[in-house]
């Protein structure tokens, strides 16, 4: 009989916020079927004679709490041990985040670890949208100068932003080529996205939830007052909203290809009808406020689809 441990490997506790945090809400979630939550952070991760075992601690999740987490018991555990394993760290998808894929596809075979080890390594999370070019705004990616102004000759104005950062950062809009600006972006991140800006990004983007090939749900983000980004943690606001069949008939078709690709859960964005070039499948986020606004519990539906 395989324990009934699901094993998160993910930011400290303490960087958590309970209000919006996906991986407490699934924790949360999974705890109500018996389940023991066992917590490490990617730095905790090795293999020792041949297994793979993380240096963390048992912990429990309550809501109803000020903290909202107690750790029960510090712990090693062979992670094999687990019925399940939850890969949440934040990117960036740095050489931290992609060593911990190798380690864990040695035992992909034996515990279920959602995403998927070696697909998540496979799909970058933006690059990976030059598939879908035809339902994008104009975009390039690059870090060559010459390909860079090119491009802003052809745009009146244009957002620039890192191939692996995460949450916003370092995301600019440009009404002209600003070498100063380009040049500091490539000097930290290498490779850029460049794409035309899409002014509808005013009224907000929508971030539709993908689970096991399917759609079930979405939530529009509208940037504050003076910005164009639609992340929450810039302070958007998250409303309630409807997808167009447009919109369903892009996510269908990017779903059904993410499921190929073993990729069980994972967030994609649109901006006016338009796949902006994210697609989250490191550490999708968004359950928890999805269920503040809807009182859908995607949390249930994400562990009845694994039938946990």
């Amino acid at each position: 009989m395989i324990n009934k441990i699901v094993a998160i490997q993910g930011n400290n506790p303490l960087s958590l916020n309970p209000k919006t945090d996906t991986s407490v809400f699934l924790a949360n979630e999974i705890q109500k079927k018996k389940y023991k939550i066992f917590y490490y952070e990617p730095k905790s991760l090795s293999i020792v004679n041949s297994k793979v075992i993380a240096d963390g601690f048992f912990i429990k999740f309550n809501y109803k709490k000020k903290k909202f987490f107690e750790i029960i018991k510090k712990q090693k555990l062979n992670l094999i041990k687990c019925k399940f394993i939850l890969i949440r760290q934040d990117p960036p998808f740095n050489l931290e985040y992609i060593t911990t894929t190798y380690i864990l596809d040695t035992i992909k075979k034996n515990v279920e670890i959602i995403n998927n080890p070696t697909s998540i390594r496979n799909i970058s999370e933006k690059l990976y949208s030059v598939k879908y070019k035809k339902i994008m705004p104009s975009t390039i990616f690059s870090q060559n100068i010459k390909e860079i102004k090119n491009f802003f000759k052809a745009h009146s104005k244009v957002i620039i932003k890192p191939i692996h950062s995460y949450s916003g950062n370092d995301i600019h809009m440009l009404k002209k080529f600003d070498s100063k600006t380009v040049k500091k972006l490539i000097k930290k991140h290498n490779f850029i996205i460049c794409q035309k800006y899409l002014p509808k990004i005013k009224k907000g983007d929508k971030r539709i939830f993908l689970i096991n090939g399917k759609i079930m749900g979405a939530i529009s983000r509208i940037p504050k007052k003076g910005s164009f980004l639609s992340n929450m943690s810039k302070g958007a606001k998250p409303v309630n909203t409807k997808l167009t069949r447009k919109e369903r008939e892009i996510s269908k078709m990017i779903a059904k290809d993410l499921k190929k690709e073993k990729i069980f859960f994972a967030g994609i964005d649109l901006i006016d009808q338009r796949l902006n070039g994210d697609i989250n499948v490191t550490s999708p986020t968004g359950l928890k406020t999805f269920y503040d606004l809807s009182k859908i519990n995607l949390a249930k539906i994400f562990w009845k689809e694994l039938k946990a």
